[in-house]
């Protein structure tokens, strides 16, 4: 990676705490910002950081966001009595000052707006600030929820103000609704904020109406904000990555920041008393891989909340780790979302249908009682409580494994080039040694009617770098070989046969691809193309036609982010296999994003084919590889709607197979099943009833029970 990575920490920041007596804030303790330091320092990250200094943020600063009369009266709190302090306190929620936050809440947004200035100026490629006082509660005029000033709602205002900056996406993956920052730009169509969060119908803090999914901003920033609602605690990996998939990074692309800043509140981690969810820690590292390919790989993640001792640092090294450009760790347990993450990924895809084109095929609201709204009876209301009890006593006896240990190769990328072409920096050029018996196989089996020892040689080495990459001696690689086709099937049969775990294929244009390991389930292919595909054989054999293959942008992009990197994530394979033909039709930066994305799968370990000729894109592809950000894609158009529904029509077939396709829960009611899809306005419609009916009324959306 040609630039590093900022890490912003000051002590200054740990030196107050709660004076008084207050259940609600006795969990924020310095020693949150202390833990997160120190296991940053004893994983040898923090040396691999750039280390940036701390200012105090401006009165201008504050002023971007906050008022006048509110910044006056919290300047005085450090002259005031323990009396007087508790007393200011009462005007505000879930919070308390102590004589020396002032000061520390300006360390916290001045490091928000330090990381802002090491990314913009180009000094750093991404960063994390370990802060207190946490930012996204805060609101204009008001404290709330232990945040004094709001500090990504500071900096992103600065980076515009600054920087020129046209598009900011907030990403605020804390348990707990950042209502601060939703305030701040409900009606900017410049701040695109997305925040899911432990909601439980309007039961869980903040309690706030204009937390669940349909407060998607006004005015002009109507479409802006969205909000994921968690309605029931003991969240997994698979229910975020979900939400990452088929909502935040289709609309992402869409939207195409300029800068990324992240509410990196990780509460929402396993063991932790406030989200009580059970995503593990490594989770965050693809959460953050999965953001870094977006404006440019600039990204700036500030600590928000985080209150278990152990999860907390855990996930802040594997965030960082991950910014450094290590590669992710085979993601844990994705067994498919749960009901009620389905139920809220509905919902949420459902309200922001109108504003954006890569939802417009989103089913509709459901037309049962099943939905995100409270809707609770007094009877419920007990069942909750009582299993709330039960739940905080499983809490306090939860224990998670620590999570493995992110091994980066010693060399992480080799390029197997044809002679005269050069090997970009921070490569190596690889060939295989001269290995008869493997030599003579190839040649029985590729190359029977032909003497070419080039292509040989080419073979071989290409055998070799994937067991090394097996053996995590090289992280990924390139190759540009004579025949896509042939160097495919040669390295999948090997795979097939040779290797231990196994292998996602996805191969961009028309080249004949193996199916050689697809009926055991060792390989996994996913094609894409504008062929009309035949009928498909078994579920690891995945063909998606596109009407103009992989020309448009817009469609393609949508076919990886819904539908191909769910498949690979859920596969979980050891090896990606990428193949470009000549003729795919598919331009360099939407290439280098697909390489780029994969990356977080099979811990990197990737296989890139290329047809010789292609010379110019083996550097900008080597570079994607060796873990610099794709270029920006700009603002998506829609997709064709033939596109749109080919695709949606292949998912809903495929997700009976691969749950991470799905993005509706069964919707029961009246004795029978109904999922509905509105394809681009015109109503699809899928049905499994369980007995006879009458008719259905697709305009209205009315299923009328025989």
């Amino acid at each position: 990676m040609k630039m590093g990575t900022a890490l912003i920490y000051d002590e200054e920041m740990t030196k107050y705490k709660l004076l008084w007596v207050d259940p609600a804030c006795k969990i924020e303790v310095p020693e949150r910002l202390t833990v997160s330091h120190e296991a940053l320092m004893k994983t040898g990250l923090a040396d691999r950081c750039v280390s940036v200094p701390v200012r105090e943020a401006t009165d201008a600063d504050i002023l971007l966001v906050h008022s006048e009369e509110y910044l006056e009266a919290v300047k005085k709190t450090p002259y005031m009595t323990l009396e007087d302090l508790q007393e200011f306190t009462l005007q505000y929620g879930d919070v308390y000052f102590h004589p020396n936050i002032y000061h520390c809440a300006k360390l916290a947004a001045g490091a928000a707006l330090q990381l802002v200035d090491s990314v913009m100026m180009g000094k750093v490629r991404n960063g994390m600030a370990l802060v207190r006082p946490p930012g996204h509660h805060s609101m204009r005029s008001a404290a709330n929820g232990f945040c004094v000033f709001n500090n990504v709602a500071i900096a992103a205002r600065y980076a515009k103000q600054q920087y020129g900056v046209k598009r900011v996406l907030i990403v605020d993956w804390d348990v707990h609704h950042g209502q601060g920052v939703q305030y701040c730009f409900e009606d900017d169509p410049s701040v695109l904020y997305f925040s899911w969060h432990r909601y439980e119908h309007q039961k869980f803090w903040p309690q706030l109406r204009e937390s669940d999914y349909d407060s998607v901003g006004k005015e002009k920033g109507a479409g802006f904000n969205i909000n994921v609602p968690w309605n029931k605690v003991g969240m997994k990996n698979s229910d975020y990555l979900s939400v990452f998939c088929h909502i935040l990074l289709p609309v992402a692309y869409e939207f195409s920041p300029d800068l990324v800043l992240v509410c990196a509140g990780f509460d929402s981690a396993i063991g932790d008393p406030e989200g009580e969810m059970c995503a593990s820690p490594d989770i965050f590292a693809h959460l953050t891989h999965l953001l870094m390919n977006l404006a440019g790989g600039k990204l700036c993640a500030v600590l928000e909340g985080g209150y278990n001792l152990t999860s907390l640092p855990q996930s802040v090294c594997q965030t960082v780790q991950t910014l450094l450009g290590d590669p992710a760790p085979r993601p844990a347990n994705l067994d498919g979302p749960c009901e009620s993450a389905l139920e809220s990924l509905h919902c949420a895809r459902s309200a922001h249908k109108q504003y954006w084109s890569c939802l417009k095929h989103a089913a509709e609201l459901p037309t049962s009682d099943v939905t995100t709204k409270r809707i609770k009876f007094a009877e419920e209301e007990e069942e909750d409580k009582l299993k709330k009890v039960e739940e905080e006593k499983s809490a306090e006896e939860e224990v998670w494994p620590e999570p493995p240990k992110r091994v980066a190769p010693a060399l992480r990328t080799a390029l197997v080039l044809p002679n005269g072409v050069a090997c970009p920096d921070g490569c190596k050029r690889f060939s295989s040694s001269e290995d008869l018996v493997l030599i003579n196989k190839l040649r029985e089996n590729f190359l029977k009617d032909a003497d070419d020892s080039n292509a040989l040689t080419t073979l071989s080495s290409l055998i070799s770098l994937v067991e090394k990459m097996e053996r995590n001696e090289i992280c990924n690689g390139l190759a540009l070989v004579p025949d896509v086709s042939m160097a495919m099937m040669c390295v999948v049969q090997h795979a097939a046969t040779a290797l231990r775990n196994r292998v996602l294929v996805v191969c961009v244009g028309d080249a004949v691809v193996s199916s050689h390991g697809t009926e055991e389930g060792k390989t996994l292919v996913v094609q894409f193309s504008n062929r009309e595909p035949e009928e498909q054989k078994c579920k690891y054999h995945i063909p998606v036609c596109l009407k103009k293959g992989c020309s448009d942008v817009s469609g393609f992009t949508q076919a990886v982010l819904g539908l191909l990197l769910p498949l690979g994530y859920e596969y979980d394979p050891s090896l990606v296999l990428l193949a470009r033909t000549p003729d795919s039709g598919l331009c360099d930066s939407v290439w280098q994003q697909l390489t780029g994305l994969l990356q977080g799968i099979a811990q990197g370990h990737t296989l890139v084919l290329m047809q010789e000729g292609e010379t110019s894109c083996v550097g900008p592809t080597a570079s994607c590889l060796s873990g610099d950000a794709a270029p920006s894609l700009g603002k998506l158009h829609a997709p064709l709607p033939e596109d749109v529904e080919a695709l949606e029509r292949l998912r809903h077939r495929l997700q009976v197979d691969w749950k991470l396709l799905q993005t509706t829960a069964p919707e029961t009611g009246g004795g029978f099943i109904v999922q509905m899809e509105a394809l681009w306005g015109e109503p699809s419609v899928n049905i499994k009833a369980e007995k006879a009916f009458s008719r259905i009324t697709c305009e209205s959306f009315v299923c009328v029970d025989a």
